[in-house]
């Protein structure tokens, strides 16, 4: 019987915008909006929060209590054990992976990508390898044993730190899909990760508060074509920024490793 997860993973620290999660929009926290889109996704069996130590996260745990939203404590620097961690607590085993700083995702593509995981033999696919939606749009669905698998093998700080960096790098190993939009529009950033970021998102959460639950990325995109200035508000910041900065990291990593 398929136990269908989806693990949002959530912390207070951020160094360009601490506590981003929960901060407020038209009254509500920005993972208020996230986890209500999140729970129209129709093929899915629990939604969870997953983040780290109480001594910093305790505001996400109030909210998950409040929601009556399941949540997971765990690791708070390796992402991926904190993952496998609550899908072996909760007995998932199929995951869908989003990240909370993506308030907007459409819950359609979820279950675009979860068809089309649960009628292939994939490990893993995403709709980011090439990336053709738009940045805050991403969406990572793997099975527990591709999980399990890189819980076990991972050793580079990226791929402790971004869960499925070890599986999309180890194509022999997995079955890997990607599921791509008609127009690239990976252009475009809808991800929260510094103040021009919440500046935008905010603009487009109070555009759509009223029909919260009708809007997809094609009203977005709609709303941003018919506003273009409003794309220009973090233009300036590139896509998959920290997975680029944990490369760094890994260098680090194996020199220390090397002596």
């Amino acid at each position: 019987m398929k136990n269908i997860l989806i693990i949002s993973q959530a912390r207070m620290a951020s160094s360009r915008l601490p506590g981003k999660v929960l901060r407020n929009v038209f009254g509500k926290p920005l993972l208020w909006y996230l986890m209500e889109r999140l729970k129209l996704v129709k093929k899915v069996n629990r939604i969870l929060i997953a983040t780290g130590s109480p001594e910093t996260n305790q505001p996400i745990i109030d909210f998950a209590k409040e929601q009556n939203i399941d949540y997971f404590i765990g690791n708070e620097d390796d992402v991926l054990d904190r993952y496998y961690q609550a899908a072996k607590h909760y007995k998932g085993n199929i995951i869908v992976r989003i990240t909370s700083d993506c308030p907007l995702m459409d819950p359609d593509l979820i279950d675009q990508g979860l068809e089309m995981f649960l009628n292939g033999n994939y490990a893993y696919i995403s709709n980011g390898h090439p990336p053709t939606y738009p940045d805050g749009f991403d969406i990572e669905i793997f099975s527990f044993k591709a999980l399990e698998t890189a819980w076990m093998e991972a050793k580079l700080p990226s791929e402790r730190e971004h869960v499925t960096a070890y599986i999309w790098n180890h194509e022999e190993k997995f079955s890997i899909g990607n599921f791509e939009n008609e127009i690239n529009l990976s252009k475009y950033r809808l991800t929260i990760d510094t103040p021009e970021d919440f500046t935008l998102i905010s603009i487009i959460i109070k555009y759509f508060h009223d029909k919260w639950i009708e809007f997809r990325l094609k009203d977005v995109m709609k709303f941003l074509n018919e506003n273009p200035k409003l794309v220009e508000l973090n233009a300036m910041y590139i896509y998959n920024e920290s997975y680029l900065k944990s490369l760094e990291e890994d260098k680090k990593f194996l020199e220390e490793n090397s002596k």
